[in-house]
């Protein structure tokens, strides 16, 4: 018997020191790949423009990240989804796009850099109205700083939410909308989503997942715990480009953007899984975007992913037909899902170049 737990205990005594070198080894890995990451970030253009930092919206600090190769382009701020996410670590993904633009990444209330600042508590400030109006500020702020009469708006999932509320109210500040990823009319694309989960889940005899969505009920989902069992159920079925665009969000965890901190990553993580409180959820599921009524006084653009399972291309589509605007249109990107912005990032920019940036330097 005293033979057993000496084997036991050096057996986890070296698990411990497995695990420990395992980690230390990813750590410098890490650092490894963001010192010979930096020349691929630099702004190497004298016209260029490269800047971050906190300012103060909305009464707090919230963090800004502006990037580009011409300061003379239109100015392309990004509304990024979630609530809770962060596209600052994504930045590699946007620096093709930084030839044509000038990329804005906003980390918003309860998000990445700016939840780092606030902590947790500013959970209870979250809100459409609350963050619709952060957004204002932040492009009065861009207007002003960058001298530009007006933006190109992007907003993706939740940020589609944020960004037609923001070109509704204040059309004077921007010379296009683009939406992608595109909410409409929220309740009917989660049942939508569900529906099709359960015929996922019964193509593949995964009883599992079955009984799961048995459990939590038809949407709308009444607690934070469904959501969270509702999404990450549809995480087992994503689109092909989504599971593509996934690993390559987990891959930019050991290939960070040089200044992205550890603290940064679990300012990340937090956005997700701490901060978003369920009124918020209730709020995003249950948006009806037609509500806001049919006319734009911007040109607005839906770039869409095709396979998109959960913000449906099809209920984009009926929802631009009942807009009325100076100019609208549809693009639809075959194969890609709810992340084509990141999954066919090329295709994505090539939209935005090809339809956006026309109208908006003409203007």
């Amino acid at each position: 018997m005293r033979l057993l737990w000496k084997i036991a205990k050096y057996a986890s005594i070296v698990g411990v020191s497995v695990i420990a070198l395992a980690v230390v080894a990813l750590f410098s890995l890490r650092a490894y790949n963001q010192r010979t990451n930096a020349p691929r970030f630099a702004i190497q253009s004298p016209n260029g423009i490269e800047e971050s930092g906190y300012i103060k919206i909305g009464g707090i600090e919230q963090w800004l990240q502006i990037r580009g190769q011409d300061r003379d382009n239109p100015v392309l701020l990004c509304v990024h989804g979630g609530p809770g996410a962060t596209w600052i670590p994504l930045t590699e993904n946007f620096i093709p796009w930084e030839k044509q633009f000038t990329v804005v990444l906003w980390d918003q209330r309860g998000a990445g850099r700016t939840l780092g600042a606030t902590g947790a508590s500013i959970a209870e400030t979250m809100s459409v109205d609350r963050m619709t109006k952060d957004g204002i500020e932040v492009a009065e702020y861009l207007r002003t700083h960058l001298r530009k009469d007006k933006l190109v708006l992007l907003g993706h999932s939740w940020g589609s939410i944020l960004g037609i509320n923001m070109a509704k109210r204040r059309p004077d500040l921007f010379s296009a909308y683009v939406g992608t990823g595109q909410a409409s009319d929220m309740p009917k694309s989660i049942a939508t989503a569900y529906a099709h989960l359960q015929e996922q889940a019964r193509a593949a005899n995964d009883q599992r997942t079955l009984k799961v969505l048995t459990r939590i009920g038809q949407p709308p989902f009444d607690s934070r715990e469904k959501i969270e069992v509702f999404f990450s159920s549809m995480g087992k079925y994503p689109p092909a480009s989504d599971r593509a665009a996934m690993q390559t969000i987990g891959a930019k965890l050991l290939a960070p953007k040089p200044d992205y901190s550890l603290h940064d990553e679990v300012d990340r993580v937090r956005g997700f899984m701490a901060v978003p409180p369920l009124r918020v959820y209730i709020e995003l599921l249950n948006t009806r975007l037609g509500s806001l009524g049919p006319h734009f006084d911007v040109p607005v653009f839906f770039i869409q992913g095709a396979e998109d399972n959960l913000t449906q291309a099809s209920l984009a589509e009926d929802y631009l037909r009942t807009i009325e605007a100076p100019h609208k249109e549809m693009v639809l990107l075959k194969g890609g899902g709810h992340f084509a912005f990141l999954s066919m990032a090329d295709k994505f920019l090539e939209g935005l170049v090809s339809r956006v940036r026309p109208m908006v330097t003409k203007q």
